[in-house]
């Protein structure tokens, strides 16, 4: 761990900040002044004692495995001000050589892994077999009378013609969302709500109108015949209807993950922030979506900065194109990659968008690494075209993303060529993180 490429970057470390105010803070704490009896092990753990405007100084540790951190401090945020500043100084300096944890910290330590352990190697508890299977009968004959009425409510639209839905407003469609929920169908729900948005929404709504309404009538259609349906296809149906499988379930798989992209985005009433973690496993090559859930007011918990490697096994959930994972035990402290991830061509990246939709075909786009491409602008949008020329992908900003991670793009590239991680579906390529040729460090365009 004292080796320098062993260390995160700032960048990395004030990635894990939970707002702005807590990065500024952290940045304050990251040089030696306020920090003493600093240290940390070689299992990748570091801790130190940070003056603070009390006479007992607070102690901080953070297992950099996680990462997780604890902090005496009364803070309520993670991580909070102190563990950003004694990452940063790490990053900076190192913390000297390999030594024992003091028992402040090694109690943690130990607590940690030993919570680990039980995870990993416990018992599992005795399951009802028949009552789950009554459960999910019950739950399924809901969802069933909520997808009758799902297709009656589609039937209504196209009789009645889309035209008039500009008048009609989002009322009638948010009153379906919400009987979906009262169904246990909270996948149709959502769509349902993302359909009611779409009326006045620019030039062409009623074609896309359409394609979303056909897109719900194929998914409730799935449904009523998933009995019938090949296994993973099925998954796949109970996922997106939401019904997803159990997070023990599922292929597990142990790699060094690279993390290619952390973004959060908070649902329309604000009351939730998700966030969503790409991955890349360098031995299988394997994409994996890992998602994590913050409640009003607080981020998410998980952090994982872009560029990091960690060794952890992920477990893939049914469904989902294989995309869905649930990251378990980690192996080792996360350290930045060597170097930056192998891209393919946008043609390639078109065939692997529709292999995958053969698995899953409500997905809205599939995880590509690009390279080497161009950033074109241009009046009508922009593009990443290959070297040779012979091809491109028109970029798109989804979700209401600002246009200035795109010139950030562009200054990156300075004309030349880069390497692009983003996500590639039927609306273009969302570009999420680029690299310089022959750089390992990433930089983030979100």
């Amino acid at each position: 761990m004292t080796e320098q490429g062993d260390r995160w970057t700032a960048e990395q470390v004030l990635a894990l900040a939970p707002d702005v105010a807590s990065r500024k803070a952290g940045g304050r704490l990251g040089g030696a002044g306020p920090w003493s009896q600093t240290g940390g092990s070689a299992s990748g753990a570091v801790w130190g004692l940070c003056k603070g405007s009390g006479s007992t100084p607070y102690r901080t540790v953070v297992d950099l495995t996680g990462p997780a951190y604890k902090c005496s401090c009364p803070s309520r945020k993670f991580p909070c001000k102190h563990a950003l500043g004694l990452l940063l100084l790490w990053a900076a300096e190192g913390l000297g050589e390999p030594g024992q944890a003091p028992d402040w910290a090694g109690e943690w330590l130990a607590g940690r892994a030993a919570k680990a352990a039980r995870l990993a190697g416990g018992p599992a508890k005795p399951v009802d077999e028949e009552a789950a299977r009554r459960r999910a009968e019950r739950r399924a004959a809901r969802v069933g009378a909520g997808v009758g009425e799902l297709e009656q409510r589609l039937s209504d639209l196209l009789r009645g013609g889309l035209a008039g839905q500009e008048q009609t407003g989002y009322a009638g469609w948010e009153e379906t969302a919400a009987r979906m929920v009262d169904a246990q169908a909270p996948g149709l729900a959502a769509r349902v709500r993302e359909l009611g948005t779409i009326p006045s929404c620019g030039p062409g709504w009623p074609a896309r109108m359409l394609e979303e309404a056909a897109l719900l009538h194929l998914l409730d259609r799935a449904w009523l015949g998933v009995s019938a349906l090949p296994e993973p296809l099925a998954a796949t149906v109970r996922n997106r209807v939401g019904i997803p499988g159990a997070s023990g379930e599922g292929e597990a798989v142990r790699d060094r993950w690279l993390v290619l992209s952390q973004y959060d985005s908070v649902s329309a009433d604000g009351r939730l922030t998700t966030r969503r973690i790409w991955l890349r496993g360098l031995g299988s090559g394997r994409p994996a979506l890992v998602l994590d859930f913050g409640p009003p007011g607080r981020p998410p918990g998980l952090a994982l900065p872009v560029g990091l490697v960690l060794e952890a096994e992920a477990r893939f959930r049914p469904g989902s194109a294989g995309l869905r994972a649930d990251l378990g035990e980690r192996f080792a402290a996360a350290t930045p990659c060597a170097q930056a991830p192998a891209g393919v061509s946008t043609e390639a990246a078109l065939e692997a968008y529709g292999a995958a939709l053969r698995e899953d075909p409500w997905l809205d786009s599939w995880p590509v690494v690009l390279g080497p491409v161009v950033p074109i602008p241009g009046e009508l949008g922009w593009q990443l075209a290959d070297v040779e020329g012979t091809s491109a992908l028109p970029v798109a900003l989804a979700g209401g993303r600002s246009r200035s991670g795109l010139w950030q793009l562009a200054a990156l590239s300075g004309g030349g060529p880069v390497t692009v991680f983003g996500e590639c579906g039927h609306r273009g390529f969302t570009p999420l993180t680029a690299w310089q040729p022959d750089t390992p460090e990433p930089v983030a365009l979100v």
